[in-house]
């Protein structure tokens, strides 16, 4: 129990740093804009560099997980989004946006390439533990977001140059990053090799687009992923550019959203002893569609700046408790675990940059609409993450 203690704790920093990361430079996307120079438009490729990296990183994960493992693939995830980090750094002390889009690349690499392998991982403790654990490492990420964004105020706040903001947490993370390193094990995920003929039935035994329960399951992730990436990636411009607030108020606003992300995930295993993980995800996406609603059609600035709360609180439990199901719903759990995380993670890097070419044409607020109707159907579909009878309950 010690040890999975240490490998919670271990994961727990993790998804910490890598929130703390994202909230380093979301929290300062307006003065990245106005020092780079570039327009709506040209922010949404810049941010679209993300995706690239993150879905290369996020489509090879599952196979580096089983030939190299969870722990070689956290590391090299890790290194990576502090790597770019640093590049993103010298890109904005120098104005080019082509240096900080690369930055941002690796960024995305990195997100992409660990996020899968900690997934495995969290998935792994729960079944060794029998115990929930991949909401409250989810908080985590929350937790470093809601940090980071406070850092993010306060920097903003004096005129701190974002430059040296982002240096910094490159610089702070790295020994955070090999300490955490410790105490994770080798070998997880690890697949052995196999004849021939073998490998040819077991490729054959697991067909996702077969499975009705797990493509329901995806599309739940699918609409909390991308209601969670548009709100990282937007919700700074969206409270300047839509609600007429200051750069600091708007970072404010997304440290709120975060804040409830973090509460409602620290919270998940009080819910989860309490109702049905089904109850859960709805109770959840409802709260979710309330929020982005008000964000959407609300006229008051400071109305739609309250709904950001309800927005978080409602995404906050839908990713990591579909992660759950998806490894506890079926064979070939971590088979399972990998495809749904891959769906997720794509809608959350690949989602906001679509979002930012529709805004540019229409409006952020209208481009809203989507999250709101892939929200929605997570509405609809909460039933699918109901466990098996035989498998784990919570």
């Amino acid at each position: 129990m010690h040890i999975a203690f240490r490998r919670r704790r271990a994961l727990f920093m993790f998804f910490l740093l890598t929130g703390l990361a994202v909230a380093s430079w979301v929290t300062r996307t307006p003065a990245i804009r106005d020092q780079l120079g570039v327009s709506l438009a040209e922010m949404g490729l810049i941010l679209f560099s993300i995706s690239i990296g993150a879905m290369s990183g996020i489509l090879s994960s599952g196979k580096l997980v089983q030939r190299w493992g969870t722990r070689s693939v956290i590391r090299s995830g890790m290194l990576l989004l502090l790597a770019g980090l640093g590049i993103l750094a010298i890109g904005l002390s120098s104005a080019v946006a082509l240096i900080a889009a690369f930055g941002l690349m690796l960024f995305g690499l990195g997100i992409g390439v660990g996020e899968i392998a900690l997934n495995v991982e969290g998935a792994e403790v729960e079944r060794i533990t029998q115990r929930p654990a991949l909401a409250m490492l989810h908080a985590g990420f929350s937790l470093g977001t809601f940090l980071g964004g406070l850092v993010g105020i306060g920097l903003a706040s004096i005129a701190f140059p974002v430059s040296w903001h982002i240096a910094l947490t490159a610089l702070l993370g790295l020994p955070v990053t090999l300490w955490a390193l410790q105490a994770i094990p080798q070998g997880v995920g690890v697949e052995t090799r196999k004849a021939p003929d073998e490998r040819e039935t077991n490729s054959t035994s697991f067909r996702p687009w077969q499975d009705y329960q797990l493509l329901c399951i995806g599309l739940i992730v699918l609409g909390m992923a991308l209601a969670e990436g548009a709100a990282t990636d937007w919700i700074p411009i969206l409270m300047v550019d839509e609600h007429q607030f200051s750069q600091a108020t708007g970072s404010m606003v997304y440290t709120g959203f975060a804040g409830m992300m973090a509460l409602g995930r620290f919270s998940g295993h009080y819910f989860l002893t309490r109702f049905s993980r089904t109850a859960v995800v709805r109770a959840s996406a409802l709260l979710g569609v309330i929020g982005i609603s008000t964000v959407i059609f609300a006229a008051d600035p400071y109305l739609a700046a309250a709904a950001v709360l309800f927005w978080g609180l409602g995404t906050a439990l839908g990713f990591p408790l579909a992660i759950s199901a998806a490894g506890d719903t079926g064979p070939h759990p971590t088979a399972r675990v990998s495809v749904v995380a891959t769906a997720g993670y794509i809608a959350f890097l690949a989602g906001p940059p679509l979002l930012g070419f529709i805004g540019e044409h229409f409006s952020l607020r209208q481009a809203l609409l989507v999250v709101l109707l892939f929200m929605g159907l997570a509405v609809f579909l909460a039933r699918a993450v109901s466990p098996r009878p035989d498998r784990l309950s919570y």
